[in-house]
């Protein structure tokens, strides 16, 4: 699987050749660094290591110190491993410890990419906004405080229990989320810049994965 470490910028919007006007997602991706080879002898697999975005050496650990110095490389802040990276890379750049990887070196124009990232975290929410409950809706009848409320969640005497799985009041966003088949609408090379169709899972400035 081939793929490249990016960040959310914005969404924006694109007129399409119908002059229909479209959603669209801005995203920075790259240049990544490979910081280490894995090997069917050493390791058990075949993939590559990426690293992304510069990080100060006195924020990084001693151990992650090390681990840059031997791929001859300054610390990243965000790694990733892509496996069987090589069997359907096609680009120019060598696949060498420390070697560069650029956008254009993975993708093209009219393609289609999976994208992975982490929905924004909205804490502890109810059933509403949660699973789009839409509550009692009605305060007649005594029914004055429960607008919002899940209701009855029990199954009476048989099988007197609450079944796994019900949907109620909990944690929600900040989960890890795939979006699949996004077509590639322009790349700007120079500015290592790729627009997307549609929306991304994120917030601005979140680390995203883009995949092939």
């Amino acid at each position: 699987m081939q793929g490249i470490i990016g960040k959310k910028i914005q969404m924006t919007s694109k007129y399409d050749d119908k002059g229909r006007l479209m959603a669209c997602t801005l995203v920075e991706a790259g240049p990544c660094v490979i910081t280490q080879l894995r090997t069917q002898e050493k390791d058990g697999y075949e993939a590559i290591q990426l690293g992304y975005e510069e990080k100060k050496a006195k924020n990084t650990t001693r151990p992650l110190q090390k681990h840059f110095e031997k791929a001859k490389v300054t610390p990243k802040k965000k790694l990733i491993e892509f496996r069987d990276f090589a069997e359907e890379y096609s680009g120019s750049a060598e696949l060498n410890l420390g070697a560069t990887l650029k956008l254009e070196d993975i993708f093209a124009q009219g393609e289609k990419v999976n994208v992975v990232g982490y929905s924004k975290g909205k804490g502890f929410q109810g059933v509403v906004k949660r699973h789009g409950f839409s509550g009692v809706n009605d305060k007649t009848h005594g029914q004055h405080n429960r607008e919002r409320a899940p209701g009855a969640i029990g199954a009476c005497a048989t099988p007197s229990r609450v079944f796994k799985g019900m949907r109620m009041a909990g944690q929600t966003g900040g989960q890890r989320v795939k979006v699949k088949n996004l077509e590639i609408l322009k790349i700007i090379p120079e500015h290592h810049l790729i627009l997307l169709k549609g929306a991304i899972p994120g917030a601005r400035n979140g680390y995203i994965i883009l995949e092939k």
